[in-house]
């Protein structure tokens, strides 16, 4: 974590965690974009948050499919993302549940090099921990965060992403480090089409992160083609955070 492109990766999350709004009132967690209007505001307690000063921000809007409202998602070389804090109890409802269709892979993208490291649909989750038991770089990272914006670096990152690096159910370590995991869940068969996914997300995370999940700091979605420069869209509908026994997975 302390070399350059490592800092850009603490960089994006301090932007991210710095700039989330206040916890909704309603706090209920999840995304019901199916109960509102196609071309409306975002729904309440959610933001578009860069993942880097200077980049483009990827245009986030609710439009019609069929008979209902989704998630649009239309990057052109940019990164940014719909973020919500983290108003889950993964003690209680630890299965994410969700739908997403991507127009396709990125061309050019490669989740294992940090260079071309994009993805057409991604859910991410910011978590909580113990830093101290952290490597020292880790943890001088950490501080460094602290020390220039006044925010820490989340203890850990767990992503799904639609990746065609891997195959469905792989995991790759973010390139630069090992603090950030993706689960690849859609690849190139799956095109066009919309999916149903669930998983359990906190038995995922002690299945790569190797230890019970923290608090949940703060979950969203994430659309980028900044490292390709490419143009991609695609759609999200609704999230829902659900009890253990509802896990197929």
């Amino acid at each position: 974590m302390t070399t350059p492109v490592a800092s850009h990766l603490a960089v994006c999350a301090i932007l991210l965690l710095a700039s989330l709004p206040a916890p909704a009132q309603s706090g209920k967690p999840g995304l019901a974009v199916s109960q509102h209007q196609p071309g409306g505001a975002l729904p309440t307690g959610w933001k578009n948050l860069p993942v880097a000063e200077g980049k483009a921000r990827t245009e986030y809007q609710l439009v019609t499919d069929g008979s209902t409202t989704v998630l649009q998602a239309q990057a052109n070389g940019s990164a940014s993302a719909l973020m919500h804090e983290g108003n889950v109890d993964l003690s209680r409802t630890p299965v994410v549940a969700w739908r997403w269709k991507a127009d396709g892979a990125v061309p050019g993208a490669d989740n294992r090099d940090g260079a071309r490291e994009d993805a057409p649909a991604r859910l991410v989750f910011f978590f909580d921990g113990d830093k101290s038991k952290l490597s020292l770089s880790d943890r001088a990272a950490i501080q460094l965060a602290r020390t220039v914006a006044g925010e820490e670096l989340p203890y850990a990152t767990l992503m799904y992403v639609w990746s065609t690096s891997a195959e469905a159910g792989s995991v790759i370590p973010n390139p630069h480090t090992g603090r950030v995991q993706m689960i690849v869940v859609s690849g190139a068969g799956d095109a066009g089409k919309w999916q149903n996914l669930r998983r359990n997300l906190a038995r995922d995370y002690e299945r790569v992160f190797h230890e019970p999940p923290g608090p949940l700091k703060a979950y969203g979605i994430m659309t980028d083609t900044d490292n390709t420069q490419a143009a991609i869209r695609a759609w999200y509908g609704d999230i829902r955070f659900l009890p253990g026994n509802a896990a197929k997975d």
